[in-house]
């Protein structure tokens, strides 16, 4: 898939080497159907291969009034991706499991801004994708998988304890209750700056300009990201799968299914356990 195929993202790549992806659904806040999840993928997939290209910063289209909303399945999904690339969709992999390992592989600079509410795997995507964080301070965060009944992805269940402890990643994914940018930068959940919204962008762009020629040695810093992700590497597939296993037994509990209902009548979910 090709850039000029993209639906639900805009790759925008300037003279700079600054490719700048953003999620543009703002009909659903920017939430992430299987056909937004596959041409991420692809974003990553073309950045790769482009040596003009030196460094990728993620965001959210403006006018959603977020970042990222999460994920976004319906049974009509595949009405939205072309015939050639149905069979790369794989409903089972919940945990993103082939995007996830896409970016952990990718050895340019990610920086990705959160510029709105950043919920579900709306966090958990820059989570596990960035080399830095910059956030909004109007911007908030939540592990809402509780609110489903389901479970975390993107391997969150092994980096969220790598940041902040056992026990405090434990108390997000319990209660899922929501956070405001600035408790998630005094916690360590992964935020390296909180900004004032109308200094969001320019700050980032400020920042990627420090990472490529002639400000930043790109080599070195590649070399050092590589370095870096190889270890955990097999740590975070392993968990991909057990994040795909819990997945799989949460999507045929009652709880989920209750959780749905409710979600439809816009009333709190009353769980059962099973």
């Amino acid at each position: 898939m090709q850039p000029d195929e993209f639906q639900d993202i805009l790759y925008e790549n300037d003279v700079n080497g600054i490719l700048t992806v953003t999620i543009n659904r703002p009909e659903r806040k920017n939430a992430l159907s299987p056909r937004t999840l596959l041409e991420l993928w692809y974003a990553v997939d073309n950045a790769e291969k482009d040596e003009k290209i030196k460094i990728m910063i993620l965001t959210g289209a403006k006018k959603a009034n977020a970042f990222c909303s999460g994920g976004y399945f319906t049974q009509d999904f595949h009405k939205e991706i072309p015939k050639e690339y149905i069979n790369e969709i794989d409903l089972k992999d919940m945990a993103s499991k082939k995007l996830c390992l896409k970016f952990w592989g990718f050895e340019k600079p990610v920086i990705t801004a959160i510029n709105g509410l950043a919920v579900g795997g709306g966090f958990t995507l820059p989570l596990v994708c960035s080399d830095l964080v910059y956030i909004s301070e109007d911007a908030w965060i939540g592990f809402y998988f509780i609110k489903r009944a389901v479970m975390p992805d993107f391997a969150t269940s092994y980096l969220l304890p790598l940041l902040v402890g056992f026990q405090k990643a434990k108390e997000l994914f319990f209660f899922g209750e929501r956070i405001t940018a600035r408790e998630a930068f005094d916690m360590g959940l992964g935020i390296n700056q909180v900004l004032p919204s109308e200094e969001l962008m320019d700050y980032t762009r400020q920042q990627a300009m420090r990472l490529i020629p002639p400000q930043g040695p790109s080599l070195a810093i590649k070399l050092m990201k590589k370095t870096m992700h190889s270890y955990f590497r097999d740590i975070i597939e392993t968990q991909l799968d057990l994040e795909n296993k819990g997945w799989r037994k949460t999507l045929k509990s009652k709880d989920f299914k209750r959780s749905i209902i409710a979600l439809k009548e816009k009333k709190p979910t009353e769980f059962i356990g099973k």
